[in-house]
């Protein structure tokens, strides 16, 4: 009988935004910017099990969406630049606010499916 590997309570919330796997903290769970490994080069965990969907990009939405419009709305009330102004600086900006918080989220709510164990639903029979 082959005994089991035993891992420390991992650090979901830090793994998780930092992209390492969920059980070990060591391996990698995302690949690229967006692309989920399909298992971890450490300890082996399969991750397909990881089914996010839109979770990130809603969640990316909502926290970049309070922090372009306050930025937006805090320099027109101070500065009143002109249109082109805020669309040269507010376009690119939010660009990257988006895609650089789109892999942790990502990561973190894989992570959060491993710890609570997380699956689809079903009917009962």
């Amino acid at each position: 009988m082959a005994e089991e590997q035993v891992y420390p309570p991992a650090q979901v919330y830090i793994d998780g935004l930092l992209g390492r796997c969920p059980r070990c903290s060591k391996g990698h769970m995302i690949r690229g910017l967006l692309t989920v490994a399909p298992k971890c080069e450490v300890c082996g965990l399969d991750f397909s099990f990881a089914d996010t969907g839109d979770g990130p990009a809603i969640f990316v939405m909502t926290i970049a969406g309070f922090i372009i419009v306050g930025l937006a709305w805090y320099i027109e009330v101070v500065y009143q630049p002109p249109y082109w102004v805020h669309a040269a600086f507010f376009l690119p900006f939010s660009a990257l606010v988006c895609i650089g918080l789109l892999r942790p989220t990502k990561g973190l709510l894989i992570a959060l499916q491993y710890f609570n164990k997380a699956e689809e639903g079903r009917r009962e029979s």
